[in-house]
């Protein structure tokens, strides 16, 4: 089992604790990851585009002149897409983009990023997340001051509000709470920072 320093937000070690295997050993796929973060961006597309064919756009359908006898091409309206200001032909049309994946390929694929982390000496963890005061500044120098630099996904309870308003400014910092993380969290940060609770809370999610 990988076994990982416990630290306060002076930096200090305060204790350890071992990892289990099952979830932050697990071997890399990235075929896994990719899949399950092109699920999650498919499932945040609004499909809300859309254009207009030739029954919808404005227009008359009036014929403009005879079939046969003037040397022209036949038309049969003034809304074909052939025309300015005609419809579109095949365009784009509300739609859902969401798709279905296996969750035990989820649950996988987020074991397999946070076990990347861990390899990579980029998952901390806090014996606790709590800050007196709601301030981007500070909980950015505090952050800052456990060796995270970058983009850092920071993982405890909603209930914490204070973490929560100063990270919610912060374009490099990503609050979450532990029972919502995902794959895309974890690729897109550089570091994990998760508190005991949340650390727990996550094993029981990941291995029910």
């Amino acid at each position: 089992m990988p076994t990982i320093d416990i630290k306060d937000w002076n930096n200090k070690k305060v204790g350890s604790v071992e990892l289990p295997d099952e979830i932050f050993a697990y071997p890399y796929k990235e075929h896994l990851i990719h899949e399950a973060v092109r699920n999650y961006l498919a499932a945040l597309r609004q499909g809300t585009h859309k254009t207009k064919t030739r029954s919808e756009v404005s227009g008359s359908g009036k014929k403009p002149f005879r079939q046969k006898g003037t040397g022209r091409a036949r038309q049969g309206g003034a809304r074909p897409p052939i025309h300015r200001h005609g419809g579109t032909v095949f365009g784009p049309v509300p739609r859902d983009y969401s798709y279905k994946m296996n969750a035990k390929e989820k649950k996988n694929a987020l074991k397999s990023a946070l076990s990347q982390r861990v390899k990579e000496g980029n998952f901390v963890l806090l014996s606790d997340l709590s800050i007196d005061e709601p301030k981007t500044k500070s909980f950015a120098e505090k952050v800052a001051k456990i060796g995270v630099e970058g983009k850092a996904l920071i993982v405890d309870t909603f209930e914490n509000t204070n973490a929560i308003l100063a990270a919610r400014n912060n374009p490099k910092l990503q609050f979450v709470d532990a029972s919502n993380v995902n794959v895309y969290d974890v690729v897109n940060s550089r570091y994990v920072v998760l508190s005991q609770a949340a650390l727990e809370r996550l094993r029981e999610v990941l291995e029910s």
